[in-house]
């Protein structure tokens, strides 16, 4: 079950979510922090200023993740590769940064017409071929191709793609340790980036 917004905030203040919905209603009228927390006692159940603070910035956060949510949701709908589990996923997401995490594979990227990938230039049979045979040698453009496929492949959210669990543990061990670990260049073709 996906919790409402006052419900989340009322568990994360210990308060009951009434109040919460009063103290919203009254933010949503024009009412700030400290006049709630002077004059509208009565109507707020007695929050202070703290918890109406605290109560405020909480609410900015969730609604701004809501909206960012749905627009990822229809962004991905457009693009035809929205499955049940990943909908479900992004509906529990609890963060901003695991909101992005599950996005990012299906993020369309601004390309020039200079960086356009192979696909877009009817060259990806030549990719697909240079992917399957490394050994296949067409000159110098393997590499250009191989690169450009790499990056194509990445924006349509392929298996050579880290998984969106990655990069939050990823982002966990390097904020706790203070370091990170370099990956190796032919983790993209072959999807481990993390070894």
């Amino acid at each position: 079950m996906i919790k409402t917004i006052p419900l989340l905030i009322a568990e994360e203040l210990s308060v009951r979510e009434a109040q919460v919905n009063a103290a919203i209603k009254l933010l949503d009228e024009g009412a700030t922090v400290p006049f709630i927390a002077r004059y509208r006692k009565e109507v707020t159940g007695a929050l202070d200023d703290t918890q109406m603070r605290q109560l405020e910035q909480r609410l900015q956060y969730l609604r701004d993740m809501e909206d960012r949510r749905q627009t990822i949701l229809a962004t991905i709908e457009e693009q035809g590769k929205l499955s049940p589990q990943l909908r479900q996923s992004i509906l529990e997401a609890d963060t901003k940064n695991r909101l992005e995490d599950l996005y990012l594979p299906y993020k369309q990227k601004r390309r020039t017409k200079a960086h356009d990938c192979p696909g877009k230039r009817g060259l990806e049979p030549l990719a697909d071929a240079l992917l399957a045979d490394p050994g296949l040698n067409p000159g110098r453009r393997r590499r250009n191709l191989l690169q450009c496929r790499c990056g194509h492949r990445r924006q349509q959210g392929c298996p050579g793609r880290r998984p969106p669990d990655t990069d939050g543990a990823l982002r966990r061990g390097c904020g706790s340790a203070g370091q990170s670990q370099a990956v190796s260049a032919g983790s993209c073709a072959t999807g481990s980036a993390i070894d």
